[in-house]
C-alpha cells in the first residue's frame, strides 16, 4: 500500500496561507514547527517551517520563498492543485467566506461530485470536492462533466 502522507511547499510568508488551511478544516492544527538549513552549500537558507494538518497528513509550509509562483492558469512546469475531499462543501466555501476567501473555480457539473478551486494567498490553488456517491465506478467517472467551469 502507498499513500500520500504530505506535501511540502515553501511561500514567502507562512501566516496568510495557514489561515486560509486552518479556516477550509477546523480538524486541522499546528502539528510542529521549526527552523532548519534548507538547501545545497551555495544556496543554504535559514528557514521557519510548520506541519499543519491531522493526525495522519499535513502540509509542510517553508518560509522565505524568493520569486513568483508559477501561474495556477497558464502552462509552466509545476503543480497545478492540490485536491481535498470533504464531506459538506457547502459547510467549507461557508467558512471560507466568513473568512473573507472566495471561490476562484466552480467545477464543471458532474452528476456525483462537486468541486471548487481556491487561490490562497501565496497563488497556491486547492480544489476542495464533495462526492455524492460513494460507489468508485460513479465517483471515478470520467466524461460525465457537462457545462464550463465558472471563473470569478
Amino acid at each position: 500500500m502507498m499513500r500520500l502522507e504530505h506535501a511540502n511547499l515553501v511561500v514567502k510568508d507562512i501566516q496568510p496561507t495557514l489561515e486560509f488551511l486552518l479556516a477550509a478544516s477546523p480538524n486541522w492544527r499546528i502539528r510542529g514547527e521549526g527552523e532548519a538549513s534548507w538547501g545545497s552549500a551555495q544556496l543554504s537558507t535559514h528557514r521557519r517551517w510548520i506541519h499543519v494538518g491531522d493526525d495522519n497528513y499535513y502540509l509542510t509550509l517553508n518560509d522565505g520563498a524568493n520569486g513568483d509562483i508559477r501561474d495556477s492558469t497558464g502552462i509552466e512546469p509545476g503543480v497545478a492543485h492540490l485536491g481535498f475531499v470533504v464531506d459538506n462543501l457547502q459547510a467549507l466555501i461557508d467558512r471560507l467566506a466568513d473568512k473573507g476567501f472566495e471561490v476562484d473555480i466552480t467545477g464543471r457539473t458532474h452528476p456525483f461530485r462537486k468541486a471548487v478551486y481556491y487561490n490562497d494567498p501565496a497563488g497556491f490553488q486547492f480544489e476542495f470536492l464533495e462526492y455524492t456517491s460513494d460507489n468508485p465506478t460513479e465517483k471515478n467517472m470520467y466524461g460525465g462533466e457537462s457545462g464550463d467551469l465558472k471563473y470569478k
